[in-house]
């Protein structure tokens, strides 16, 4: 037993009173218990709505804040509320308030807001920065409020009265879903499409004893504000069944190329209740904790014009679909939603499935309509019996205004209308109270018509009272109006499963190390292919360029790019994009140019290198005649040079050979080839300077400088003047047979390859290697090659636009791609 004691007055005696502390807890806690559960937490089954909610529309209906009305602030309605019907703090309802507006918390919101109403990640700006007014399906929800077709009760201090449901012509419970925390009891209900609620509420009307299974023909899944994928529609049927059950959302996402480098997995939605900074955050303490591999970076591109767009990028080396399936698992990009549908009905809380809150507002439904038709139709009676007494007293408007001036008082003038019009005292007292000018402007045909009017009005609503299946027509049809008005198109695909099975093969999330082959274009690009022949049916042509060298790789290994520097610079092969594999039509339009893979300091690309310490080396050749054989040597670090240049020179070609018996040829712009045997050049480390190569006349330059096997070459020549711009002028195009060319000893100046036509006087450009060649314009576009011509030192036709690359089958003379 415990004592309460209370401070008497001074003049009063003490006075305890000895209570039970446990009979006193009992009742306090159940006393909260209940205005929790009541007042607070858990939603009416029949306008879906908890009290806070409820009050926040009819005090906004009771404000006029219609849809076309303009927007006031949130402090002004949330001070209405707490200040005539909710007794908690302004806390509370400004919360509600912000929810009721959120589109990605509410399938269809019913507040409209203006301004800073948050995200799913940041909360909404203070109520005084904010304003709001009644969305247009606020108005279906508060419809015929004034038509007495709801019960009222009194407020919190008995001033006023409230409504203790609202007339609800949108299925709000189930369109929109609840989530409360009360005492001992919670409530978890999913969204769904107004849609296809009220196709399914509509064959209920129809057909009363339907099963679930009809049901969710119509309802099959929950549909999400923020759209994304349910996976498993076993829980959704479970909670449909019995009101409790638990399915996975998933993220919608679709994997791209983000950077010409890289894929990426873009997000472009999240489950419900899920904000891309959680995401985010999930992501780097997964990565952090070396949980998770394969991730580059992840970045936040959601604005207003694409809306929600999260790229999270992908290390080369990593599938990232296999990544995908990880993320799946251990992040929120896939959360499970458990429905616990618990609603208040008749007073009391319940678990409902779906067909029991159907039918619960049905009946909600059936009865506002049936009280609204009671009302309409009293009013209209009403109106008919006045309507009547004006017609009976505007047959003789005359007499009556003679009746009324000639009686004493008001009193008098009404018994005599009664008695002489034979009027009720309520049609009396309304041509009484009506004044003069506007009795005398009635005219007979307009209070005819409108008689006439009202009684087929009285009629209808008489017939929707009397007849049950006229009244649940009604109720039909306003729901499909409420379909078509407030209507959207499904959001949230339904999964029966994952797609994954216990027998299918899991991708690996690291790429294999299988063999491929590396590919660099005449206009610097990169890229990696698994097709056995690497040029297909196209020979040595790209889509838009030509290849000027293809060397065997593995997907995890290096290769060595040689630019016109002498530099030769690693390169990763898994930082390559992998191209189609469609033998038939390769292109590196999908490529990367070196340019983002190395730093280029106003040098060129020249050829690749298979860092393979078995091969021949590689050959060079440089624009003042020097030729180096370089030791196929790998040093442990990302660059190192491969010749020393003397000032003013450069790399005008550079080949790796095979077998160290292929021939070298130089091509001069006096128009000179000299080309003889590779084993004729001692190869030296990569401090060495080289040899002489060819000896050039004066003021004379390498044009060209190749190695190949000499069977079925061919030499390509343009001729043009040395003043034009590079690229401007066609020039004069010859190809010949490499056999025309006799070998001359290194260090000579080789046999004249090219005469010069008038205006002409040197080689523009020129290339030697195995045939057919192919060449390739600045654009990238295809230029035709004349026919092949015997004369060693004739002079070439005119071209068809400038010549700036050319090449042949260089796959052809590869082996099958390293393996390892």
């Amino acid at each position: 037993m415990a004592r309460r004691t209370t401070p008497p007055p001074e003049d009063f005696e003490e006075h305890i009173v000895d209570i039970d502390v446990g009979e006193e807890m009992r009742s306090s806690f159940l006393e909260y218990a209940y205005s929790v559960i009541y007042s607070r937490a858990l939603p009416d089954a029949r306008d879906g709505l908890k009290p806070v909610q409820r009050r926040i529309l009819y005090s906004m209906h009771d404000m006029g804040l219609r849809p076309d009305r303009g927007h006031v602030k949130s402090a002004r309605v949330v001070g209405e509320v707490m200040g005539r019907l909710h007794p908690h703090g302004d806390g509370a309802i400004y919360d509600a308030l912000v929810r009721m507006a959120q589109p990605w918390s509410m399938r269809l919101p019913t507040v409209d807001s203006h301004g800073n109403f948050g995200s799913p990640d940041d909360p909404p700006a203070a109520m005084r920065y904010t304003e709001c007014r009644m969305a247009p399906a606020a108005q279906a929800m508060t419809a015929s409020i004034d038509e007495e077709t709801v019960d009222f009760r009194p407020n919190y201090d008995g001033r006023e009265q409230e409504p203790s449901v609202l007339p609800a012509a949108i299925p709000h419970l189930v369109v929109n879903g609840a989530a409360g925390i009360a005492v001992g009891m919670a409530t978890n209900m999913a969204p769904h499409n107004l849609v296809e609620v009220v196709q399914a509420l509509r064959h209920l009307v129809k057909h009363p004893g339907a099963d679930l299974e009809t049901l969710m023909r119509f309802v099959p899944g929950p549909d999400l504000p923020t759209g994304g994928k349910i996976i498993g529609l076993d829980g959704v049927r479970d909670a449909y069944a019995t009101g409790r059950g638990t399915f996975k959302m998933r993220a919608t996402t679709r994997i791209e190329s983000v950077t010409a480098r890289r894929k990426g997995i873009v997000v472009t939605e999240l489950p419900y209740g899920v904000g891309t900074e959680r995401v985010i955050e999930k992501i780097k303490q997964l990565v952090q904790a070396k949980k998770l591999q394969g991730i580059a970076d992840v970045k936040d591109l959601s604005d207003r014009a694409q809306g929600l767009r999260l790229v999270i990028e992908v290390k080369n080396g990593f599938h990232p679909e296999a990544l995908l399936e990880q993320l799946f698992r251990s992040t929120p990009l896939e959360e499970s939603f458990g429905i616990n549908a618990v609603a208040l009905v008749d007073g009391q809380p319940r678990t409902l499935g779906l067909k029991q809150q159907l039918e619960v507002f049905l009946g909600h439904r059936f009865d506002v309509v049936r009280r609204r038709s009671t009302y309409r139709r009293g009013k209209a009676a009403d109106r008919l019996h006045l309507v009547e007494g004006l017609l009976t007293a505007i047959l003789d408007i005359d007499e009556v205004i003679q009746l009324i001036r000639g009686s004493d008082n008001a009193e008098q003038a009404r018994e005599r209308l009664i008695s002489v019009f034979d009027l009720t005292e309520v049609q009396a007292t309304y041509i009484l109270d009506m004044p003069l000018r506007r009795l005398t402007r009635f005219s007979k045909l307009e209070l005819d018509k409108e008689a006439e009017e009202l009684r087929r009005t009285i009629e209808e609503l008489d017939e929707i009272l009397a007849d049950d299946a006229r009244l649940r027509q009604v109720v039909s049809d306003e729901l499909a109006e409420v379909a078509k008005t407030y209507g959207t198109p499904r959001r949230t695909v339904l999964l029966a499963s994952s797609g994954q099975t216990a027998t299918s093969t899991a991708t690996p999330l690291e790429v294999a190390d299988d063999p491929c082959w590396v590919l660099l274009s005449s206009s610097g690009l990169l890229a990696r292919t698994t097709t056995q022949d690497p040029l297909g049916e196209g020979g040595g042509r790209a889509r838009h360029d030509v290849v000027v060298s293809v060397v065997g790789a593995t997907a995890r290994g290096e290769v060595g790019v040689l630019t016109s520097a002498g530099r030769l610079v690693k390169v990763g092969v898994l930082d390559l994009p992998t191209l189609p594999s469609t033998a038939s039509h390769p292109h590196l339009q999908g490529g990367v140019p070196v340019g983002e893979l190395i730093t280029l300091d106003g040098e060129r690309p020249l050829a690749l290198s298979s860092l393979d310490p078995g091969s021949a080396g590689i050959a060079l050749g440089t624009r003042q005649g020097v030729v180096k054989r370089v030791n196929p040597e790998v040093l442990a670090r990302d660059e190192w040079e491969v010749v020393a240049l003397k000032d003013g020179d450069e790399v005008v070609g550079a080949v790796e050979l095979r077998t160290g018996t292929e021939t070298l040829c130089f091509v001069t712009s006096e128009g000179q080839l000299l080309h003889f045997g590779a084993g004729g050049v001692r190869p030296q480390g990569r401090g060495g300077g080289g040899m002489a190569g060819v000896k050039l006349g004066a003021g004379a330059h390498v044009v060209s400088f190749t190695a190949f096997d000499p069977t079925d070459a061919v030499v390509v020549t343009v001729s043009g003047s040395s003043s034009a711009l590079p690229g401007t002028e066609a020039g004069s195009v010859k190809v010949t047979p490499f056999t025309e060319y006799p070998a001359k000893g290194r260090a000579t100046g080789g046999v004249r390859c090219h005469r010069f036509l008038k205006g002409e006087d040197a080689l523009v450009f020129a290339w030697a290697g195995t045939g057919p060649p192919l060449a390739a314009a600045d654009s990238g576009a295809p230029v035709d090659l004349p026919e092949p011509v015997l004369r060693r030192d004739g002079s070439g036709v005119p071209g068809s636009q400038p010549v700036v690359a050319c090449s042949g089958p260089v796959a052809a003379a590869l082996p099958s791609p390293v393996a390892g």
